[in-house]
């Protein structure tokens, strides 16, 4: 099933897509596709739904597809989870999970324009698989645990000022931070039609140009396994989502590429969980 959200920022329709691909209402199950919508079985709810049939199609004047998912409580990221990017940025490949937190407020649509941050000159490109949490997890007992509280998958372009992140501070927050730097989508893809989280074909191209072309299956820590992990150190709520790495092919790790500059577009996929197509603009 993939659950999406349609319409002006604020102002989204929760919507499923039907077996013909025709956006379907769900407004008369819920307000939203957020924290409350997951938390009440919203899930099996829309499941439910769409097999009887008596969805209505989406009524909206606006087509903009905005974020599966309205307000995270939380995103958590998960850096170096690509031994390739890795490598290719001079880290050394991690025994723990790298983590680092990312405004909330920084999730848009897929397809919204991205503001490059006043002043900045190393804003980069990370294609990412991101996992919505389903139900509240704390203190999983093991990696097998996490499944049942994993909601579903959807597209994370984690955008990053690399000067601000590296060059500026110890913490890695203030290049990750800046507004609109969490595209997220096009939908919410659950588990049941995912064969494989660990074997999905993930690409971003600039302006074109074809710079990552990697594979989950590539990741040192899987999606089940950080869902166990960070439960040790934080409770994780429904709604909430964790950006699990980028693999090589950032700009960071490509010496001559140059970064992300006005009129850029970039172009970024993960087999079975749609596309998405950002144009970059000064803030």
């Amino acid at each position: 099933m993939k659950l999406l959200r349609i319409g002006a920022p604020g102002a989204e329709v929760p919507a499923v897509l039907g077996e013909d691909g025709t956006p379907l209402s769900l407004s008369g199950l819920t307000a939203d596709i957020d924290a409350a919508f997951f938390a009440a079985g919203g899930v099996d709810r829309a499941r439910h739904a769409l097999a009887t049939g008596a969805l209505p199609p989406i009524n909206t004047n606006d087509g903009r597809i905005g974020a599966p998912v309205a307000r995270p409580g939380k995103v958590v990221c998960v850096g170096l989870n690509y031994v390739d990017h890795a490598e290719e940025t001079g880290a050394a490949v991690p025994e723990r999970p790298v983590v680092f937190m990312k405004d909330p407020s920084t999730v848009v649509g897929p397809y919204d324009q991205v503001l490059i941050p006043r002043g900045s000159v190393k804003t980069d490109w990370e294609v990412e698989l991101a996992v919505v949490i389903g139900r509240e997890a704390r203190y999983l007992a093991g990696p097998t645990e996490a499944a049942e509280h994993i909601a579903g998958y959807t597209i994370s372009n984690d955008v990053s000022e690399r000067e601000y992140q590296l060059e500026y501070s110890a913490q890695w927050d203030l290049g990750k931070s800046c507004e609109t730097f969490n595209p997220m989508g096009p939908w919410l893809v659950t588990p049941d039609e995912i064969a494989d989280p660990a074997m999905l074909g993930m690409r971003l191209a600039v302006n074109g140009e074809t710079h990552q072309n990697g594979n989950t299956k590539n990741m040192i820590f899987g999606a089940e396994y950080l869902v166990w992990y960070l439960s040790q150190y934080m409770v994780l709520r429904p709604g909430d989502v964790i950006n699990t790495g980028t693999p090589a092919g950032v700009a960071l790790g490509l010496p001559g590429t140059p970064y992300l500059r006005a009129g850029d577009t970039v172009e970024l996929a993960i087999d079975g969980l749609g596309t998405q197509r950002q144009t970059f603009i000064n803030a």
